[in-house]
């Protein structure tokens, strides 16, 4: 499974949770900082990424769109990197569950 973390979310995150979501990366590593949501969204789409993010904007576009990508949208406000580490570990499960979904395009998680 492949998270692609958006540029909300700290890319020091990538390494505390690698053990449990093998080959994620974050948009700052793949060169995507400042890019525009359609194009982060293609390229998860085409690498076979899951985005997670805190941004209402791929909300909007999950429902508009569906999947692929499939999108989890954390919604948590500002909160310690470490929070959304937790949040990602505690999780894991209920995020296997729902990459293997034919019908869910969204994870809400808190």
């Amino acid at each position: 499974m492949k998270l692609l973390l958006d540029e909300n979310l700290s890319d020091r995150i990538i390494h505390r949770i690698v053990d449990l979501y093998p080959n994620s990366d974050h948009v700052k590593t793949l060169g995507l900082i400042n890019t525009d949501d359609a194009v982060i969204w293609e390229y998860a789409k085409t690498n076979g990424f899951m985005i997670v993010s805190k941004d209402s904007d791929f909300h909007q576009r999950s429902l508009l769109y569906g999947h692929p990508p499939k999108f989890v949208y954390l919604r948590v406000g500002n909160c310690p990197t470490s929070k959304i580490i937790q949040i990602l570990r505690d999780n894991l499960n209920m995020i296997i569950r729902f990459e293997s979904s034919t019908m869910e395009s969204l994870l809400v998680l808190t």
